[in-house]
């Protein structure tokens, strides 16, 4: 796969990943760990079937004698699929988002600490004028007092664990490359044991259920094209991006979210999050303009 192909449909696995915020708020009767628990139960069997089909039989007998990468793998999916939706439910869409844009920078940190990654400069001046944005709304907020504390908390486990996971699968693919010896692990049932292990966790705390009908739908949708399409596509990109770039092309969920959950729902931004916003979709157009002349002046 080309880098820019891998680029659009990283753009387009952001665009699937966005939506949950803005279905969310139409839902009914369910909330919290009801809603991850619909939602990652979906995810799971949609998982099951798609992963199946792909491998069949193969695909139990890979998770049984699985070695811990796909293990840790899934647990980093399970925290992020149970602290994000747990988190939409505590505050608001773009508090969230703003909140799990921390990622990029989580990620570079991590890539340079276990991996020993050396950045392009063009890509820590991204990461720089992203950060300026995410602080300038999430510092805004603070002192506006209209952010919950407890969903920033619940939400800071999503960039922490997507930022494990991203550095966890870009060394696998890197001792790969290094050690012939080195047998590469599938890591796409890591997507299905995250959804199980999240089903699991949550159903005692969601017990009694009480989701309508109506409900069920949404939350089916957001299993299957929010959660399990765009999930897999990402472990396949992970092959081609760097871990670093992957994390930053995800801030666009950031953008994407708060503008469905202004259309969709009704929840405006305002000026402060537009600014930031802007800053943050700003520094990820300049990387990759940057990146894609760099790249067009060495093949020439």
């Amino acid at each position: 796969m080309s880098h820019s192909r891998a680029v659009g449909l990283m753009v387009l696995v952001t665009l699937m990943w966005s939506i949950a915020g803005v279905v969310t708020r139409h839902l009914d009767s369910a909330r919290s760990f009801e809603v991850t628990f619909w939602r990652s139960l979906f995810n799971a069997l949609a998982l099951v079937i798609a992963l199946s089909v792909m491998q069949g039989p193969a695909l139990w007998r890979g998770i049984a004698r699985a070695r811990w990468p796909l293990w840790a793998s899934g647990l980093c999916w399970a925290v992020m699929y149970t602290n994000f939706m747990v988190a939409i439910t505590l505050t608001t869409v773009a508090t969230v988002l703003v909140t799990m844009s921390i990622a990029p920078l989580v990620t570079a940190l991590f890539a340079r600490l276990f991996l020993q990654h050396r950045l392009p400069t063009r890509t820590w001046a991204a990461i720089g004028v992203a950060g300026l944005g995410i602080a300038w709304m999430f510092g805004r907020q603070a002192l506006e007092g209209g952010s919950s504390l407890t969903g920033i908390l619940v939400a800071l486990g999503v960039p922490l664990a997507g930022a494990t996971n991203w550095t966890l699968l870009q060394y696998i693919h890197q001792r790969h490359k290094t050690d012939p010896g080195f047998d590469e692990p599938d890591m796409l049932p890591a997507v299905l044991i995250g959804a199980l292990l999240s089903a699991a966790v949550t159903l005692p705390l969601a017990w009694p259920l009480s989701a309508t009908t109506h409900d069920l739908s949404l939350l089916g949708l957001l299993g299957v094209v929010q959660l399990a399409i765009p999930c897999l596509l990402s472990v396949r990109l992970a092959r081609v991006l760097p871990a670093a770039e992957i994390s930053l092309l995800a801030l666009l969920e950031v953008i994407f979210g708060v503008l469905l959950a202004w259309v969709g729902a009704g929840e405006a931004p305002g000026p402060t999050t537009l600014l930031g916003g802007a800053l943050v979709i700003g520094a990820l157009l300049a990387n990759e303009a940057l990146g894609l002349r760099q790249r067009r002046l060495a093949a020439a």
